[in-house]
């Protein structure tokens, strides 16, 4: 069983889940922000994928369910399960591995590209990747992975882009997994203000880019797979 970690409606496996659905395997969601407990225990879990969403990673007082999936986390990552979080679940990650979050240099929101590092290329979950990649951001903070983590991917504007802790458990401030009904939903849910000029100009990239998109996912799914069967 694969178990995905939502945190707000809007974000959630989508394609991700798609692909791991399409290979055969079980899925459970676990939905924070409605009330669902996380398990006791990670019997029978292949992975855990943390999602993205809008809240910070300190803001337990206002989100209870952070300080939990903090514990739940560190309890994954003690057992070696691999994790593979995603803008902020891979902030989760870094702070439950002993890292912190702080603010980005630059505030990234649409299509932006970023380069993988020597260490990335040489990364099995980056394997047969583009370099440099483009991918689909909405972050203002960035990650600090603890001592000992290897930097995989960066760019200008924030330059922790994906980081791996120990051997299995990864962290992509970047999104693999949206379609056009994301943008959609992010750009009326959590800035309503956006331009819509903006919000066309990133559906129209969209529709330009989808094919190399997805493709790229399904590649880091694959390779994620492999990852989890070692």
């Amino acid at each position: 069983m694969i178990l995905f970690i939502k945190h707000v409606d809007i974000e959630g496996p989508e394609t991700l889940g798609m692909f791991f659905v399409n290979k055969g395997h079980v899925l459970k969601v676990i939905n924070l922000h409605d009330g669902d407990k996380l398990p006791d225990n990670l019997n029978g879990v292949e992975a855990v994928i943390p999602l993205g969403g809008p809240m910070n990673v300190y803001e337990e007082a206002k989100y209870p369910f952070l300080k939990e999936e903090d514990a739940f986390l560190k309890k994954a990552l003690m057992q070696k399960v691999p994790v593979l979080g995603i803008c902020l679940g891979a902030q989760l990650l870094a702070k439950a591995s002993g890292g912190k979050v702080v603010r980005s240099p630059g505030r990234e929101i649409g299509w932006f590209t970023v380069n993988i590092t020597t260490a990335g290329l040489k990364d099995p979950l980056f394997k047969g990747f583009p370099n440099p990649l483009e991918v689909y951001q909405w972050h203002g903070d960035m990650c600090v992975p603890p001592e000992g983590a290897e930097l995989l991917a960066s760019s200008p504007k924030c330059p922790v882009q994906a980081f791996r802790v120990g051997t299995n458990a990864y962290g992509l401030q970047f999104h693999a997994e949206i379609t056009d009904k994301s943008i959609q939903d992010w750009t009326h849910e959590i800035a309503p203000d956006y331009r819509a000029k903006v919000r066309e100009g990133m559906l129209r990239h969209y529709a330009d880019v989808k094919q190399d998109f997805h493709r790229h996912g399904a590649i880091m799914c694959e390779n994620f797979l492999k990852i989890i069967t070692v």
